[in-house]
């Protein structure tokens, strides 16, 4: 089992038509934490947006992890967005995304953290990977596919 699909529960995947601008996806990652972690969507919205005053977190091929410390928060968490049309996330190839992975991690940097966003970076730099994730009809699909993954 890898380390993504121990934090990514099916309830925090979203296939999402509403979503067109950065600020509305935070809003709607938000809404998910608070319905399914009990974790403010104030406090998950003002934290991704810190740290992307700090630079975009959009990697290129269409994807962006965008990821936020939340204090008190126990252990790491996260959701998964994939829009229906693209949005511009200021990634270094200047392509707009469909494919959002937010994490939300413990205020304390940890090994792990560092682990989580290693092996998603491995996970999107596959193209066949991308390439499923968008084929996916259902939220439960996706997860399936974050749970059958394994790093290379």
């Amino acid at each position: 089992m890898n380390l993504i699909s121990k934090i990514l529960v099916p309830d925090n995947i979203l296939l999402d038509e509403e979503s067109t601008s950065k600020k509305r996806v935070f809003e709607r990652v938000g809404l998910l934490f608070e319905n399914h972690q009990q974790i403010a969507r104030s406090q998950v919205f003002d934290s991704l947006f810190a740290r992307e005053k700090l630079g975009s977190t959009g990697l290129g091929q269409g994807v962006a992890i965008p990821h936020g410390r939340i204090a008190k928060l126990r252990d790491a968490t996260a959701a998964f967005v994939r829009t229906s049309q693209p949005i511009p996330f200021d990634a270094p190839d200047g392509q707009p995304v469909h494919l959002i992975f937010a994490l939300l991690v413990p205020e304390r940097a940890t090994e792990q953290h560092l682990q989580i966003l290693g092996e998603l970076a491995q996970m999107f730099s596959d193209s066949d990977f991308r390439t499923r994730l968008h084929a996916c009809e259902s939220a439960a699909a996706i997860h399936q596919q974050f749970y059958d993954w394994k790093p290379q």
